[in-house]
């Protein structure tokens, strides 16, 4: 019997290289830019997040037969070099043709910035990914999840993955997918919401980071059909306030996390950190007030905002505060689900809440209903079959603890840290009403 020894092909980015000034090196990339000169040319090498700039002499033998994009082998002397960007360069002695393209791109990538419209950067993606910032923008998701997961987890929270496919969804409405699945009906999930709720009953806290389906035909800059949510959901709450206390210090790990391991997208998008000692928090309706005395503007709709509206009140409260964040509590029970928890005395509200950022709705959340009589009569109260919910009934049926929990849509949240005006650009392969490629 044979054993297998692989050998992981070495990854080297540009703060390694630094480290290795006056040694020979080798790694992997791809051609992103060839310069000719006099007697040389700059190569200008793609790694998985930097561009190392390369020197090869002219008349090697690999010289006429190396182009954009094709993949190679390099074994170098990296030396020191002032008026390089990164301080050095990396004198090639040796380069390896691991694939050559077949074609020329479609698009120039290769600029500082892909010079095309939203549609062609989408319909393109694949290859417009390759662009340094177009792809930046992922690395700097990557790191708003990661600091978001290793702030959780040092708070005690369990990361749970719920299925995707559903017998019926607990956000209501017709905004499902619908599929046939052996021969009965199912949906993609609209929300982790039942899963993460049945799950505080086994671990007190958890989250999940994973797809959402909204079958809504909404065509805006701030809508997509699928969605990346950061859920969680947390038992033994005295408040809900303690929930918005929970996400006020998660978006502060996640900043400083963005500030320690992300420097150099940050830089390269110039991206603007928001600095959070606190968030400010206001009612829905003292909200509507607000915006109806300062701008003389009556609303369309007494039960939630308009994007207008948003934008308005982010306005008021930074020019107020000078925090780019709002909380806004207390919506009307007409608009939230089943599931929302009213307040005492006041069936007319919920005990729930809004966060918008820089002019959005990033994220949903509030206290949930934990008392099973209570939560069959507000299903009864809304026209819905409480056995056709059983499953999800047993959590309120065999006991939990009062819990309640948010959601956040990731593609928005990256979508205004990063200053951008349409979600599309947050989000790697999007899918909307009109997109279902690449």
């Amino acid at each position: 019997m044979n054993s297998i020894f692989g050998k992981v092909t070495e990854m080297i980015e540009e703060k390694e290289l630094k480290e290795k000034i006056g040694s020979v090196v080798s790694f992997t990339g791809s051609v992103y830019k060839i310069r000719k000169m006099s007697g040389f040319s700059f190569v200008i090498l793609r790694t998985a997040r930097n561009l190392i700039q390369c020197v090869l002499d002219t008349g090697k033998e690999t010289d006429e037969e190396l182009c954009e994009n094709a993949s190679v082998r390099i074994k170098g002397m990296v030396r020191r070099e002032e008026r390089a960007r990164a301080g050095f360069e990396i004198d090639i002695l040796e380069i390896e043709i691991l694939s050559l393209p077949a074609a020329e791109p479609p698009v120039v990538i290769n600029n500082k910035e892909v010079k095309a419209s939203l549609e062609t950067k989408l319909d393109y993606r694949p290859v417009t990914l390759r662009n340094q910032k177009e792809r930046a923008v992922f690395k700097i998701q990557e790191g708003i999840l990661a600091g978001a997961r290793k702030f959780l987890m040092e708070q005690k929270f369990t990361e749970i993955h719920s299925p995707k496919i559903v017998f019926a969804g607990v956000e209501g409405g017709a905004n499902m997918f619908s599929l046939e699945y052996f021969g009965k009906e199912a949906y993609l999930s609209q929300s982790p919401q039942a899963f993460k709720q049945m799950m505080v009953a086994v671990f007190d806290r958890v989250f999940e980071i994973g797809a959402v389906y909204r079958a809504e035909k909404h065509d805006t800059a701030r809508h997509l059909n699928e969605y990346m949510g950061l859920d969680l959901e947390m038992g033994y709450i005295s408040s809900f306030y303690e929930i918005m206390e929970t996400e006020t210090a998660m978006i502060q790990a996640v900043m400083a996390y963005l500030l320690e391991d992300y420097k150099e997208e940050l830089e390269l998008l110039e991206v603007n950190l928001p600095v959070i000692e606190s968030i400010p928090s206001i009612s829905f309706q003292e909200a509507k007030e607000w915006i109806q005395k300062e701008f003389k503007r009556n609303t369309a709709d007494a039960y939630d905002f308009e994007p207008e509206e948003e934008r308005l009140l982010c306005q008021l409260v930074k020019e107020k505060t000078g925090c780019e964040f709002v909380f806004v509590t207390h919506y009307p029970t007409a608009k939230r689900p089943f599931y929302a928890m009213e307040e005492e005395g006041e069936r007319n509200v919920t005990k729930s809440f809004d966060l918008l950022f820089r002019g959005i709705e990033v994220t949903t959340g509030g206290q949930r209903i934990h008392d099973y009589h209570a939560q069959i009569e507000k299903m009864k109260e809304r026209g819905m079959n409480p056995e056709a919910f059983e499953s999800y009934l047993m959590l309120h049926k065999y006991g939990i603890a009062p819990h309640g929990g948010l959601g956040i849509g990731v593609e928005r949240f990256t979508m205004s840290l990063l200053g951008r005006s349409n979600v599309r650009e947050a989000a790697l392969f999007p899918r909307d009403m009109n997109r279902l490629v690449p």
